[in-house]
């Protein structure tokens, strides 16, 4: 990765979005979010900005954004409220959201491209640390999927964060291509554009994602 980021290709740490809350104190509030969850049971995984930065390139950002089933939202929600954070019922399809000390968290239950937070998800999630804090982080290829759909001129961070994904990890390629049923093409345009930098996307994805674009 570090050639093709010298060559211009590939970026390298994006700029601070969100809030000014310092890093310290975005892990602290990483820290109460997913310990409230946890005391509750409450299965979750990480995603967005903090999971790029965990598994692909340096990402600083002051959001939290935590993926959890349809099912379990309300809980999640009225976890962190008695945890001390402030709430709100966002947008009763897909997103409620909780602040704490000028920081924002995203409890996302249903992301782009109609993917749900499922079992599948959650067996194959990792545990990770950021600084001190020990957290559930998407699966890459999950995530690789998710950041491929939710990319629009306003949002090209989600393509490079998908390329770092790419590049740093040791993906599960047939599961990557379950994954991507929902959005084949623009998977697939990614993987394509991945492999014309010199990634490492086997053949066989681009295959099996071709035909289901070509084919249908």
């Amino acid at each position: 990765m570090a050639l093709a980021q010298r060559a211009g290709m590939l970026p390298g740490a994006v700029p601070h979005e969100g809030s000014t809350a310092s890093p310290d104190v975005v892990a602290e509030v990483l820290a109460e979010a997913v310990g409230a969850l946890d005391r509750r049971e409450i299965a979750y995984a990480l995603m967005g900005g903090l999971a790029s930065s965990l598994l692909g390139r340096p990402r600083c950002t002051s959001d939290i954004d935590l993926f959890v089933a349809p099912e379990a939202a309300p809980r999640a929600l009225a976890a962190l409220a008695e945890a001390g954070f402030e709430t709100e019922r966002t947008n009763p399809h897909w997103l409620y959201k909780a602040f704490r000390r000028d920081v924002l968290v995203d409890l996302i239950f249903k992301s782009c491209g109609d993917i749900y937070f499922d079992e599948r998800m959650l067996a194959r999630t990792r545990l990770l640390r950021h600084r001190d804090v020990e957290v559930r982080v998407l699966p890459p290829e999950d995530l690789v999927v998710i950041k491929a759909i939710a990319h629009d001129e306003e949002t090209p961070r989600h393509w490079h964060d998908a390329l770092s994904l790419i590049s740093s990890n040791s993906l599960d390629w047939p599961y990557l291509v379950e994954r991507a049923r929902k959005a084949p093409a623009r998977v697939l345009s990614l993987l394509l554009y991945a492999r014309s930098l010199g990634l490492c996307v086997p053949a066989d994805p681009l295959r099996a994602l071709g035909g289901s674009v070509f084919d249908a």
